[in-house]
This record gives C-alpha cells, sequence and structure tokens, in this order.
C-alpha cells in the first residue's frame, strides 16, 4: 500500500519536464517557419478570387453594353452607371456588383483598358503597397495568369 500510494503521490520529474519542453521546441522549430507564410499565400489565393469576380462583372458589363468600361470609367462602372463617355446602353439597374472590393493588402485593384496582357487587365500589386509596379513585379497578381 505504500508503494501504491508513492506512486500516485510522484508527479514529474525535473528531466521528464524538459525533455518535453525540448521536443515542443523542436517540434515548433520545424512548424512555424512553415505556417509564417501562409498569409501571403492565403492574401494571394483571396486576391485571384477577387479579380475573377471582377472579371466575370465586366464580362457581363461586356454583354450587355457591348464594350468594356473604359480606363476613365474603371471599375466603379460595375457599381454605378458611367456618366463618363462612352455612356453604356444598357447598364443594369442595381450594377454588376455590390462594391468595388480592395485587395487584401487594402489597396485598390488596377484597371486597363486597353491591357497590355490582354483585352482588358484586372491586377493586384501584392504586397508592395508603394504603387510601383516595377518593383513589385514578382508579387503582382493578375488576370493574365488565370
Amino acid at each position: 500500500m505504500h508503494t501504491e500510494r508513492q506512486a500516485r503521490e510522484r508527479g514529474f520529474t525535473l528531466i521528464e519536464i524538459m525533455v518535453v519542453i525540448v521536443i515542443l521546441g523542436v517540434l515548433a522549430a520545424l512548424v512555424v517557419p512553415r505556417v509564417m507564410g501562409r498569409p501571403d499565400e492565403a492574401r494571394a489565393v483571396a486576391a485571384k478570387q477577387d479579380i475573377n469576380t471582377l472579371m466575370q462583372a465586366l464580362k457581363l458589363y461586356r454583354l450587355d453594353n457591348a464594350q468594356y468600361p473604359s480606363a476613365e470609367q474603371g471599375l466603379a462602372a460595375l457599381v454605378e452607371k458611367p456618366s463618363l463617355p462612352p455612356e453604356p446602353k444598357n447598364w443594369k439597374p442595381g450594377g454588376y456588383i455590390e462594391r468595388v472590393p480592395v485587395d487584401p493588402w487594402g489597396n485598390p485593384y488596377r484597371y486597363a483598358n486597353p491591357g497590355t496582357h490582354g483585352e482588358i487587365d484586372v491586377w493586384s500589386l501584392g504586397a508592395h503597397s508603394d504603387g510601383d509596379a516595377s518593383a513589385a513585379a514578382s508579387s503582382v497578381i493578375g488576370n493574365w495568369g488565370t
């Protein structure tokens, strides 16, 4: 009975606790660097989805009006009927999207008509919020990559 009582009261030794801490430290050192890169990947995926949504709305705009919004009208033409020429003849009441989203980094999406990669271009500069497209070339996310 005395040995059973000692077994219940025993607890962990300092060495056992240190071994567990070392194992957790090694696991954290292996896992944390892999997890830290995920937020940027998630933002890039969200930006691609936003761009695909904008492209679908732009295609609907073109179906209704026989042309894409001009560069001056921009993506705002998907939310409000443009007053700048060329005015759309069959603009859908209520718009094509509820609002123009901002990219996951908090910057506006860019729009070009005519585009350099296709008929129109929609893109985000990605993590580079300074607006310098040449410096951000490696992180640019656009409709031409899909």
